[in-house]
Parts: structure tokens; sequence; C-alpha cells
């Protein structure tokens, strides 16, 4: 063949290519804006992404399923799967040769941390929280709370809840009881109010709610969750923090949750879990880590 018919059925072949992906991304985008804000139906129809399947499947995140699929660790009917591929239903996934089942039973936890527990999945950590409620599904924490606080903490098996609800950007309250070692002055309570600048972070805290309770005792209500962020302002204002206990994340309450031990999540509860998340993407432009 020579070399002007070899590059021109090269270059044929390309645009071919580039037509059927056109017309599969236009053929998507029809279904999809037939099947309007219903998400069941459009995955009924075309299947789901790939990368959401294993995120719900609860495998790992969307970002690490991207990363195996990449590394051909994941098969789609014995085959290897490809990066942006839907599974359609009655299809078979494989992550390392081990079968998932799909989309699992949604598991969300209000867990009462005790103090000197640590909010990792890792083995290696002896006190980590997944072995110590030994759940027997597979559960990770929603966020983190340092080893030395206390109180409410969610652990689930869905990757896209904890996405909307971390992302810092979606401006979530969490609410904290604080005790320090000495007692409290209005001026204290009224910068922790203002926002207070971490030096060692670079900086500066939101504008938060802040209510007295006691002489050594306050209330605050956070909308982001900066490194130990509670602990960093009051150390900057003076002041140490001799206990903390989280007892509220949005709608969910550490109410009559005894320490150590955890509850399912209510009915309504997660009715109202979604009605709050449904304005909050799980991504975003900008998170910070």
């Amino acid at each position: 063949m020579r070399a002007e018919e070899y590059i021109g059925t090269k270059r044929a072949r390309t645009m071919n290519c580039r037509k059927k992906e056109t017309d599969k991304m236009a053929s998507e985008e029809k279904i999809l804006k037939e099947a309007g804000r219903d998400t069941k139906a459009a995955d009924a129809m075309m299947g789901q992404r790939l990368n959401k399947f294993l995120t719900n499947a609860g495998v790992c995140s969307r970002r690490e399923a991207d990363r195996r699929i990449r590394a051909g660790q994941v098969t789609i009917d014995g085959q290897p799967a490809q990066l942006g591929q839907r599974v359609l239903p009655g299809q078979e996934v494989a992550v390392d040769g081990r079968i998932i089942g799909g989309k699992e039973e949604e598991i969300i936890l209000l867990f009462h941390k005790p103090r000197g527990i640590v909010c990792t999945a890792e083995k290696r950590e002896k006190k980590n929280i997944v072995d110590f409620i030994g759940y027997p599904s597979r559960i990770y924490p929603v966020g983190r709370l340092d080893k030395e606080s206390r109180g409410l903490i969610l652990m689930t098996n869905q990757g896209d809840i904890v996405n909307r609800m971390m992302r810092a950007g979606n401006q979530h309250e969490k609410e904290y009881q604080v005790k320090v070692n000495r007692p409290l002055t209005e001026t204290f309570l009224r910068q922790m109010k203002a926002g207070v600048f971490l030096e060692d972070l670079g900086e500066m805290t939101r504008p938060c709610r802040v209510q007295r309770t006691g002489e050594r005792t306050f209330r605050i209500i956070l909308t982001q969750g900066l490194n130990r962020q509670i602990r960093r302002m009051c150390q900057t204002l003076g002041y140490g923090v001799t206990d903390l206990v989280r007892v509220r994340i949005m709608n969910l309450y550490l109410t009559g949750i005894r320490e150590g031990e955890y509850r399912r999540i209510r009915r309504q509860e997660r009715a109202e879990l979604e009605r709050l998340l449904i304005d909050s993407p799980s991504t975003s432009r900008y998170v910070r880590s």
C-alpha cells in the first residue's frame, strides 16, 4: 500500500471512530433527557457508570474506581473494563477476580465514639474504629473525630453520601460541646464567633455560632472541618480543650446513644438527611484535603 493510501485509510478509521463515539454520547444524552431527573429510570435503560456502580457497592470511591479500571483490575463479563463504561442489568462485574454484587443494602450508623478510638479503617492501627465496632458488613467513617475527642460519627457503605456530606463547600452544620481549662471571657467567645486565624494552617476559620453553657463550657456550630479545628482555635486564643464532644451532624443527634454503641439511622432521619443534601454536589472544583 502506498504511503498516501495508508494515511488516507488511517484518517478514515479515525473519523469513523470519532463519529461512533459522538453518536454514542448523543444516544446517551437523549436517553438521559427522556429519563429526566429519574436516575433509576436512566440506570434501568442505560445501566450505571462503572465507577458509580463500584462506589454504590461499597468497594471504593469513584476516584479509586477509575484508578483500578485504568490498572486493568476491573472486568465486566470477564472482559477488561474501560473508563466511562456502563454496567447494564445482569452484567457481572469483578474487581481482582472478586465478583461484585451490585448495590448493597444502604447502611448508615450513628456511633458514639469513645476517647482513644481512631477514625480510620487502617488495620495497622490497633484502635481503628472499624474493628472496634465490628459490624458484619464493610463500612467506613464519614469524616473524622480526633483520637482525644468523643461523640457522634457516622459509619456507612455509601461513598456518595460521604462526599456530599463532607465537601467543605456544602457547609453542613456540625455541633460540639466543649470544655476548656479556664473560665470563659466575652472576648474569647466574641473572637471564636468572628473567626480565628490558624497560623499553622494559614487559614481563617469561618464565622460560627457559639453559646456559653457554663463557666468553662460552650457549644459551637461549625460549617467547616479543618484538622483539629476547635482545639487549634482555642489554643490560638490561649485556652486548652479538656473535653470535646460532637453532639450533632446536620439533623442527626447523639442523644440516647451510649458511649461505644451505635444505632441505625431511622427512616424519618434518612428522609430529612436526603432533603438537606439535595443541593449538595458530591464533587467540587476545589476541595481542601
